[in-house]
Parts: structure tokens; C-alpha cells; sequence
């Protein structure tokens, strides 16, 4: 099967056990602080030695920062449509966008019909779905007027419409069966079935059924996301040490993740465990593995691709070679804005040295614009880390959430964790080059000052941006520290205010800086 081009997701999938709610809450909160995208649990409404699952969800939501929640799956049978979409709504504003909808026809229907809920037939099951699907969407189109859905299952007319959620929240569709993959393919924007219950060797015969439903719906394959709800046994040991599948050291599970992203499209991962190190450890070692080894995959096809088809056009003759904006540099640089909302200024910005102007004539290929365009994307990520910085001081601000919570959420981000950008942009894209090219691990900067001395003067000014960028993080850090045992609130609010905002003003300044002046380069000269 294809890769479906899906970023990737991570997540955890948590017991709801009513002996220790505290426990299940922590463990979200390790989750979301370690990075991880998304903390869903299982809905069991009549399980006794459970927590009611949206109870527990809410607790999650209103106890976590930056990760997304969703049921894993709701109950439709003891959980009406209408209510799931009001609900799920209502927590999505009260979150600013952070959940999404786990929609399941049901099971166990001896353990339903006890708590007052129907006994539906398999044909009923896949029609409950489809509808709640259309009732879901209905009630949140605030401008298409009164929800109207008239099935077979359910009969919902005339109701307003209303709340809408905060951000597109996606309907996930957990299922095994057939009728309800196509289904899946027809209405629902994402596939959540457990490993336990499908196993990988299932999922080609699935996710192609779900392929022929969504195409003859006219949609594209692409519009459902495909998950996977895994569990396994992490060890210690070396990469080849691991026995059978999620049976090893996280090596193994990142290779064995990588090639269900890859064969199967499989584009979010979520771990069955309660146990918090082996949260960390899926967080810490699992997932970014997971992430380079699917990255350089997808770039490596991609130039392959792009070397085939330029081989392909050169096979019929030397005038007609084929690239992309007939051989132009397509890679558009961030421009800076100017904007400054900071007194302070780091650095002297109109002493800044340019790199040499490119020679006339080049002819950049698909592969050199893909290697320029690299590091825009990594810019790309820490200017949305910015963003959830911002964010972060904002809810500091407005007493949702601690200094400590802030801080700690800041200590799991790329900026604070790896070299500053061409530094991350090497030990991201140099690593990738070197699992599928055998070819040795370079620093960027060396590599570039000998490709062309010209550039020497830039990469040393880059240099020295670096060293004053990680000593205005710093600043933000103290700011942060010194609100723990600050009197004045509002005088230390001040001062965090103003670190973020000379960070955000250094940060943006530097990254446009870098693109204007060595995007070309990097394409041009390559990393050799």
C-alpha cells in the first residue's frame, strides 16, 4: 500500500482505572510533556473498575498543555450522536482546538443492553456509524441551518446546530469489519483499529477497501488518515535483539514503525501502555526514529523520482531534459517582516555579511530546489514552536496554567534541545543522507566553507547568532525561574513578557537571515 504523505503522530492510549485517577491523569501529563502528540482512552461506559472515559478526558484536557485528547473509541451505543458532537465541541473551544472525535458502532452488547443501552445487529452497528457521522457533521455546520439526518437509526430533525468546534476536528472511525471500512472511506477522515484485533498482515486487504470506498465516494485515499493503536514489550539491548513484532530495544520498534508508515500508510501511532518510562521511552527514542527514518524515505523516493524522470527525458535527447522551473531556483526564502517588539537589540543587523552571488547559468534540479527547501522546513518547525511558546507565556499570563508547566513544556522543544538551525538542519537532514547513502556524518558549516570560502564570513556571523540566540533562551528560562518565588506578579510578568518577546524578535530576525543567505547555497553545493 501507498504512503498516504500524512505527518506523523504519536501517541498514548491510557486505561481509565478508577482505583488511582490521579495516576491516569499523571501519566497524560507525561505524555504532553514529553512530546507527544496525542493521549487518547478507552471508553468502556459499563466497566465498573473504569473511569467514565469523557469524564476523565475533560480532566486530561484541562490538566495537559499541548497534546491533543480523543476517546479511543466512544461508545456510540450509551453515547448519542448529538451529545458526542455537543460535547466534543464544547471541550474543543474550552482547549483551543485540541480534540478529536473516537467514533466505535460498539461491542460487548450483553454488557451495553444491561446498562440500557440497544442490542443493534451487524447491519445496524455499520448504519449507527454512518449516521452519527452525518449528525456530527450537521451539528457543527453552524451556517447550513437545523440538523436534518432522517436514518434508519437515528431520527434527528430540526435540532439547531451549534456549538462548532474550534478547529477542523476530524472524525476517527475505529473498526475491524469490512462494511464498516467502506464506510470509513465514504464519510470518516481517519481509521483507528488496534493491533490486537487487526494485525499488520490485515492491513493491505483493509486499507485498500477503504481506498475503493473513498474513491468512489469521490474523495482521495488520502483523505483518511490512517492509525494504529499498538502495544509491545520494550527492552534494552542492540538493534537487532528484538523477536517478533514491537518485541525489542526501540530500534527495533522505530524500524518496524517506519515500515507501516512507509508499506502500510499507517500515519499515527498510539501506545497502549500505563507505564510512564515506557511512555518516555516511545516519546524520547521511538518517535523521532520513527520521524527520520519516514523523512528520508520520502525525500530519498522523491529524488529518485524526480533522477528517473530526468533520466527518462534524457534517454529522448539532450534539448528536451526536464527540471523543475526549467532548471530556476523555486525556493523562496522567509522574508523578515521588520517587525520588533522589543526595545533591546542583540546584534547590529546592518553589519551582517552576504555570500557571494550564484553563478550564472545553473541549472538547479528537483533534488537541489527538495535540498534548499529542507531548511525552510526545519525553520518552518521552530517558528511554530515559537508560536506554542507565545501561546504558553499567554496562559502563564491569564493564570491557566503554572510557570512551572510553561517552563517544562519549553525544555521539550527543539529550540532548547538541539543546536540552533543549520545545526538542527544538519543533524536532521545529514543524518537522514547518511541511513541511506552510507555516507559520513558532516558538520555543516566546515562543509560549507569548503564548498566556497566566500560563504566563510556568513557561516561565522551565523556562528555568533547561535551563542546570542541560546543565551536569549536563556533569559526566557531565569524570567520563568525567578516568577516562581516572585511577589509581584505583575512585575514578573513584565519581565517574562519582555524576554519572550526579544526572543521572538532575535529568533525570526536570525532564521530569515539564514534563509536569504545560504538556501541557495545549500542547494547548489550539496553537503559533500
Amino acid at each position: 500500500m501507498p504512503d498516504y504523505g500524512h505527518d506523523l503522530l504519536f501517541g498514548s492510549f491510557l486505561t481509565p482505572d478508577a482505583s488511582d485517577p490521579a495516576a491516569v491523569i499523571g501519566l497524560a501529563q507525561v505524555a504532553d510533556e514529553v512530546g507527544l502528540d496525542l493521549v487518547t482512552v478507552q471508553d468502556h461506559p459499563y466497566q465498573a473498575r473504569f473511569l467514565d472515559a469523557w469524564t476523565l478526558l475533560t480532566a486530561i484536557a484541562t490538566s495537559t498543555v499541548h497534546v491533543s485528547v480523543a476517546l479511543n473509541v466512544a461508545n456510540l451505543p450509551l453515547r448519542p450522536p448529538a451529545v458526542l458532537a455537543r460535547s466534543h465541541a464544547a471541550l474543543d473551544r474550552i482547549t483551543g482546538g485540541r480534540v478529536e472525535l473516537g467514533l466505535g458502532g460498539g461491542a460487548f452488547w450483553d454488557a451495553i443492553q444491561a446498562n440500557g443501552g440497544p442490542r443493534r445487529t451487524p447491519g445496524e452497528t455499520v448504519r449507527s456509524v454512518e449516521e452519527a457521522v452525518a449528525i456530527t457533521r450537521a451539528l457543527w455546520d453552524v451556517d447550513g441551518g437545523p440538523a436534518r439526518v432522517r436514518g434508519e437509526v437515528y431520527d434527528v430533525h430540526g435540532a439547531h446546530a451549534g456549538p462548532a468546534p474550534a478547529h477542523d476536528m476530524a472524525i476517527w472511525i475505529g473498526a475491524v469489519g469490512p462494511r464498516m471500512q467502506r464506510v470509513i472511506g465514504r464519510v470518516a477522515d481517519g481509521w483507528l483499529p488496534s493491533m490486537a484485533y487487526l494485525g499488520p498482515d490485515k492491513l493491505p486487504e483493509a486499507n485498500e477497501r477503504i481506498d475503493e470506498a473513498a474513491l468512489a465516494a469521490g474523495r482521495a485515499p488520502s483523505d483518511v488518515r490512517r492509525l494504529y493503536n499498538i502495544a509491545g514489550r520494550m527492552t534494552a539491548g542492540p538493534a537487532g535483539a528484538g523477536r517478533g513484532l514491537l518485541q525489542g530495544p526501540p530500534a527495533v520498534w522505530a524500524e518496524q514503525l517506519a515500515d507501516l508508515a512507509l508499506g502500510q500508510g499507517t500515519s499515527a501511532f498510539v501506545l497502549a501502555s500505563d507505564d510512564a518510562d515506557t511512555i518516555r521511552r516511545f516519546a524520547a527514542e521511538v518517535a523521532p526514529a520513527v520521524r527520520e527514518q519516514v523523512e528520508a524515505e520520502r525525500l530519498t523516493g522523491a529524488s529518485d523520482r524526480a533522477d528517473e524522470s530526468e533520466d527518462a527525458e534524457t534517454a529522448r535527447g539532450p534539448t528536451t531534459l526536464r527540471r523543475q522551473g526549467d532548471g530556476a531556483f523555486t525556493v523562496v526564502p522567509t522574508p523578515d517582516d521588520g517587525t520588533r517588539r522589543s526595545s533591546v537589540r542583540v546584534w547590529d543587523e546592518s553589519t551582517r555579511p552576504t555570500a557571494p552571488a550564484a553563478p550564472e547559468g545553473h541549472e538547479y534540479t528537483d533534488h537541489e530546489n527538495a535540498d534548499g527547501r529542507h531548511l525552510v522546513d526545519v525553520h518552518d518547525h521552530l517558528r511554530a514552536e515559537l508560536t506554542q511558546v507565545e501561546d504558553l507565556i499567554a496562559q502563564v499570563e491569564r493564570g491557566a496554567i503554572g510557570v512551572g508547566a510553561a517552563r517544562s513544556h519549553i525544555n521539550t522543544m527543539t529550540m532548547r534541545q538541539n543546536s540552533w538551525t543549520l545545526g538542527t538542519y544538519c543533524e536532521s537532514y545529514c543524518r537522514l543522507v547518511t541511513t541511506h547513502h552510507t555516507i559520513e556524518d558532516r558538520s555543516m558549516f566546515p562543509a560549507l566553507r569548503r564548498a566556497d570560502p566566500g560563504l566563510g564570513p556568513v557561516v561565522d556571523r551565523l556562528e555568533e547568532e547561535h551563542r546570542a540566540i541560546h543565551d536569549v533562551l536563556e533569559g526566557v528560562d531565569q524570567a520563568l525561574v525567578a516568577m516562581v518565588g516572585e511577589d509581584d506578579r505583575t512585575a514578573g510578568l513584565r519581565r517574562l513578557r519582555a524576554a519572550v518577546d526579544l526572543m521572538s524578535d532575535t529568533l525570526l530576525s536570525h532564521l530569515a537571515y539564514e534563509e536569504r543567505e545560504l538556501v541557495e547555497p545549500l542547494a547548489r553545493l550539496g553537503f559533500a
